[in-house]
């Protein structure tokens, strides 16, 4: 694989994930690319195949998987997601930093690739401030919504391992959280201009 090297960002749901990932995108365009996941899921108002996920089945998803076509896959709510190497790939001939937004599971599966990405982990700055702004979003059934927490709960326990993140950004200031996310990704974003 060619190419800058890819980031690979992971937190809970309502870590502020893609809240810093619409700014960074925006404050630098031409430089970032998305992989876009496979999902099982049905699309939710407004998503687009090919733009938001690619829609797919779950017997075809699971040809792709037997096939070793994706780089990572994880399961949740009874819904299959996935990064397939052509996603990664499609970003990468463009010359962009494809960004990998996965969970914790998928960051475990990427270390037994030959990616070689930034691993980044968002963070929130305690469980209840997370579950305040997961509440705050009136998206979750409460049953849903405990489900998330104690996801966010592991992730939160496993970002402290040594050696599974490069970093770990705790979200409790966006303004702070952004200048350290750009801070990290500099290098790699000077390496993309510079070849524009």
């Amino acid at each position: 694989m060619s190419g800058p090297r890819p980031v690979v960002l992971s937190g809970p749901s309502g870590a502020g994930k893609s809240t810093l990932l619409k700014r960074l995108m925006k404050d630098h365009e031409g430089v970032f690319g998305f992989s876009v996941s496979h999902t099982t899921r049905n699309p939710r108002p407004g998503e687009e195949d090919g733009k938001d996920y690619h829609f797919t089945t779950r017997e075809a998803m699971q040809e792709g998987i037997d096939n070793g076509e994706f780089i990572e896959t994880a399961e949740f709510s009874g819904n299959m997601y996935g990064t397939s190497k052509a996603a990664v790939e499609d970003v990468r001939a463009k010359n962009l930093i494809c960004i990998l937004d996965v969970d914790i599971q998928g960051v475990k599966r990427i270390k037994e690739t030959d990616l070689n990405p930034i691993y980044i982990s968002i963070q929130p700055p305690s469980m209840e401030s997370l579950e305040q702004r997961l509440r705050d979003r009136q998206t979750e059934t409460e049953e849903s919504l405990q489900k998330r927490l104690e996801a966010a709960r592991i992730d939160m326990e496993l970002s402290k391992e040594p050696g599974v993140f490069d970093v770990v950004i705790i979200n409790d200031d966006l303004e702070k959280a952004y200048e350290e996310l750009k801070e990290i990704l500099h290098e790699e974003i000077q390496k993309v201009q510079e070849a524009m």
